[in-house]
């Protein structure tokens, strides 16, 4: 009798009804989350009345309805047409474009130069080996701002006035105020080159994708690479002549005291690009030299036996499984260079911290230009964590 009574009171206290809900472990961990949303809400709560307060006392106006008024302000270096007549939208607007066109070029180009020293690195060859390291070491441990000054100092105080602006080829010249060269005239011929390199890029995709099914299903290799690169030259040169081959320049000329017509690089623009590049790529190269050393040395000389060149086995059996270790510290680099692109500020580049903290100094809205800055950022950031999240996912093993 007492063993069954005993039997009843386990099954009893077994009951998942007999658990008390802070034992029970999910219960549990509703019950904190819910804690810490309202913990979180009453501080937003608190912070964003406070500061309201303070704001209304101080009879500050909130709101982002200064983004329509006139700016007043022009902007040395533009993407899109801007003057000071336009609205301060538009201005915030540039700057963001300004930030991107660096943060873009910088990431290709330090993939690039990265990549390039990680190989370096791991040379046979004891002096490029070395060199490799030297510049690794070096650029790691000189701080970025420290770098961004070094090369304005170079691109500005080193060259001359655009009067006596070097002139190495006809229609390009050197000064400090920047690299300013000739470009064709708009012409609706480019418009159509553009669109026949953008059909070009995507038979070459579709040729990419056919040549590997045939080469798993058949053994043979598809020059898929190599017709891409074809395509992209032949197109546009056939769209080019379609169009009448259009060979009109636009050639700067000096007009006072600075060069009118062409493009021009600035100074500012390129010590930033060249500082965050040649500072970035050095974590980079690190990051390249660790995942080719993840790759076992038996797939090297698995590749080799089978009659690869020393190339073909960089290429087709240790940058494809490096690819899987590189991926995820490289986006975390990519950030890095997208978010040290603020520092532009120190040489006068117009991205769009620069940009906004002139707006912020006119209309003395400080909240919401900080706010913009964060979201703006926050937005570049995660726009490129979610394509690396895809690529990364793209290229991780499948097992079958």
């Amino acid at each position: 009798m007492k063993s069954k009574e005993l039997n009843s009171a386990i099954d009893t206290a077994l009951r998942p009804g007999a658990v008390p809900f802070w034992r029970d472990p999910g219960k549990r961990a509703i019950v904190f989350q819910v804690v810490a949303l309202f913990l979180v809400a009453l501080v937003s709560y608190y912070l964003f009345s406070n500061t309201q307060a303070n704001l209304e006392r101080q009879s500050i106006a909130t709101g982002f309805g200064f983004l329509e008024k006139e700016a007043g302000f022009e902007i040395g270096e533009s993407v899109i047409e801007y003057s000071a007549a336009d609205n301060y939208a538009e201005a915030l607007l540039v700057g963001a474009l300004n930030t991107i066109k660096v943060s873009f070029i910088g990431i290709l180009l330090t993939t690039i130069l990265g990549t390039v020293i990680g190989i370096a690195r791991l040379s046979s060859n004891w002096l490029v080996s070395r060199l490799a390291g030297g510049y690794i070491e070096l650029m790691q441990n000189i701080p970025v701002l420290l770098q961004l000054f070094f090369w304005y100092a170079i691109f500005y105080e080193s060259f001359p006035s655009p009067r006596q602006a070097l002139n190495p080829f006809d229609g390009v010249f050197l000064c400090n105020r920047g690299l300013i060269f000739g470009v064709p005239e708009a012409h609706a011929a480019h418009a159509a080159m553009g669109w026949a390199f953008v059909i070009a890029l995507a038979v070459g995709w579709a040729l990419n994708r056919w040549g590997r099914k045939r080469q798993a299903r058949t053994g043979q290799a598809f020059p898929a690479v190599r017709l891409t690169l074809a395509l992209s030259v032949i197109l546009p040169m056939l769209a080019w002549f379609a169009y009448g081959a259009p060979t009109a320049m636009d050639i700067p000329e000096l007009r006072g005291f600075n060069f009118k017509g062409g493009v021009t690089v600035s100074p500012e623009f390129s010590a930033l690009l060249m500082g965050l590049v040649l500072y970035t790529a050095a974590f980079v190269a690190e990051i390249v030299r660790a995942g080719i050393q993840s790759v076992g040395r038996g797939q090297v000389e698995a590749a080799m036996a089978v009659g690869l060149r020393p190339g073909q086995v960089l290429h087709l059996v240790i940058l494809p499984q490096a690819l899987r270790v590189i991926i995820p510290p490289l986006t975390s680099q990519m950030l890095n260079l997208t978010k040290n692109s603020s520092l532009a500020i120190a040489i006068g580049y117009a991205d769009f911290v620069a940009v906004t903290n002139t707006t912020i100094n006119q209309t003395g809205q400080a909240i919401e230009g900080v706010a913009l800055i964060m979201l703006v950022y926050l937005f570049f950031s995660l726009s490129t964590s979610v394509f690396m999240n895809w690529y990364n996912k793209k290229m991780a093993l499948v097992e079958r």
